[in-house]
């Protein structure tokens, strides 16, 4: 397998002065330098960008922009949704794995508060199946409120299991230094519907809801023994992707079948399960998704998920902590930059580098980013070389 040997992430949030360049080739040009590589030794580039949300696209090229050695490089733009950073990461996997490059950088962006809000529902409804879903009230917000009306009434309601994950993140993301809302809302302010916490749809309130965001996160990446050799060196033990079909009307979509698959594959592949884990970055978009996620992962039966948040389980000093960078939910979630940051957030903790979000020793990092309704899954898993 490979390392990560150097990243770099921005502020996330409104970035008034940032544009989609500038975001993506100035990280770019931090990660190689945290790397300690020459531009000149960059075989492949990976861009990770959703796009849409503003008229320039085909933005591969942009990261050439952070140094004139990476003219002429090969650079691809990469994109699954919101699992895009994730989908680039595994580009560059794929590219080491073949001995084709000695050095990947991985860059994903995005710029989404350029759009009006309208602009911005009706772009994130294309990771949904138009065919049947695009008319759904509430655009994406509303995919995800029928996912929870369904598993309400599979399961009961389990809106105050959904407001704790909300606190529980805004908590965390509070030490973030790159979140966008680093604020701590409390249980009680998730819980109850209000003029600053409003009923989005349906059981989907404001807290409930990831943040629209501007970012960038990139990193460089290179084959295992040559990591070595690097000051720093986060080795992946696993890699895995399962894709699902897109209508949400051929699968389960409370079950979240994608997702369980992939974190078996990842499994599978380490030598590992899920008791081995240190912690998780898991994908957040929506609470509910975290909710089931819990169970998809194999930390508590179907149904059950609410124990974990309840019971403490997924807390900073639980015996899995979720979410210790805040999540998508804190964090903010710029649709291409999100998976690639969720890998420099575990590298992070691993490498004893998180600041105030660090946990207490570390040893393996579990990332889960999704695509869509549970349609694209990648699920790594991260351990320190050095």
């Amino acid at each position: 397998m490979s390392a990560i040997i150097g990243w770099a992430h921005s502020q996330f949030g409104k970035l008034e002065d940032d544009d989609l360049e500038t975001m993506l080739a100035r990280v770019c040009k931090q990660a190689v330098e945290d790397a300690g590589i020459g531009f000149d030794e960059v075989d492949a580039i990976y861009v990770g960008n959703f796009g849409m949300f503003e008229k320039q696209s085909f933005p591969a090229a942009f990261a050439l922009e952070a140094d004139p050695a990476l003219r002429f490089k090969p650079a691809t733009r990469v994109e699954n949704a919101c699992a895009t950073g994730s989908a680039a990461v595994h580009m560059g996997l794929n590219d080491l794995a073949s001995k084709k490059s000695r050095f990947v950088l991985v860059v994903g962006a995005e710029k989404m508060t350029s759009a009006p809000g309208s602009v911005i529902g009706d772009v994130l409804l294309n990771a949904s199946y138009r065919k049947t879903e695009a008319d759904t009230p509430g655009g994406f917000a509303g995919v995800f409120a029928r996912i929870a009306d369904l598993y309400f009434q599979r399961y009961g309601d389990q809106s105050e299991a959904m407001a704790r994950i909300a606190a529980k993140n805004h908590a965390n993301g509070v030490h973030n230094p790159y979140a966008q809302m680093r604020k701590d809302f409390g249980y009680e302010f998730c819980n109850t519907i209000s003029d600053k916490n409003p009923t989005v749809i349906g059981a989907i309130r404001r807290t409930d809801c990831s943040l629209v965001s501007d970012g960038a996160a990139a990193i460089v990446m290179t084959d295992t023994e040559t990591a070595l050799r690097f000051p720093k060196a986060v080795h992946f033990r696993a890699a895995a992707h399962a894709q699902d079909y897109l209508p949400m009307a051929k699968r389960d979509i409370v079950a979240f079948e994608g997702c369980e698959q992939a974190w078996g594959k990842a499994h599978q592949q380490a030598g590992t399960s899920l008791d081995d884990l240190s912690f998780v970055e898991t994908h957040d978009c929506f609470t509910i998704a975290e909710l089931i996620e819990y169970e998809a992962m194999g930390l508590t039966p179907k149904g059950e998920g609410a124990r974990a948040i309840t019971e403490g389980w997924t807390a900073k000093d639980g015996k899995l902590p979720v979410n210790p960078s805040g999540g998508l939910k804190s964090k903010g979630h710029p649709i291409g930059a999100t998976g690639v940051s969720m890998h420099i957030m575990a590298a992070m903790q691993l490498t004893d580098t998180a600041g105030d979000m660090q946990l207490q020793a570390p040893e393996l990092a579990g990332i889960f980013n999704m695509g869509g309704a549970a349609v694209a899954n990648y699920v790594s898993i991260l351990e320190r070389l050095r």
